[in-house]
This record gives C-alpha cells, sequence and structure tokens, in this order.
C-alpha cells in the first residue's frame, strides 16, 4: 500500500512508520465533558512514539540525562 505525499512522490507505509521512528512524533490531544458550564470530565491525551535512538537524542537535545546517567541510577 502507498500513500500518496501530494508532491507527486508515493511512500510506501513502511518508509512513512521509519521516518516517524527515526524523527518522533508525538500527538497531544484534550477533551472536556461539561453540563450547564460545569466541567464534568476532562481527559488528556499525550503519545510519543518514536525509536529508542531518537527518545535518547530528543532527551540530549533538551538538557535531559544522558543514557549513561539513566543506567547508573538503575
Amino acid at each position: 500500500m502507498a500513500l500518496d505525499s501530494g508532491g507527486g512522490q508515493e511512500l510506501a507505509i513502511a518508509d512513512l512508520l521509519d521516518r516517524a521512528l527515526n524523527k518522533g512524533v508525538v500527538i497531544r490531544g484534550e477533551a472536556t465533558i461539561s453540563l450547564a458550564g460545569v466541567d464534568l470530565v476532562y481527559i488528556g491525551l499525550k503519545v510519543l512514539v518514536a525509536s529508542v535512538d531518537a527518545a535518547q537524542r530528543m532527551r540530549a537535545s533538551d538538557g535531559g540525562p544522558a543514557p549513561a546517567q539513566l543506567e547508573r541510577r538503575a
């Protein structure tokens, strides 16, 4: 199965997944259910989809602890 990227190029699902895992994808959403102006239920969703290498690169670029430091804590 292939997807049209809009620029005349076709992307296979495997290529799309490979790009998402290499770069990382963040999905964030919020929903509030209210009745008569009173919030009854709040649902927040934050999902990060990335490979382990990409997650470690993101952590290092944000100034978080390096992977070696995390291994020493365990």
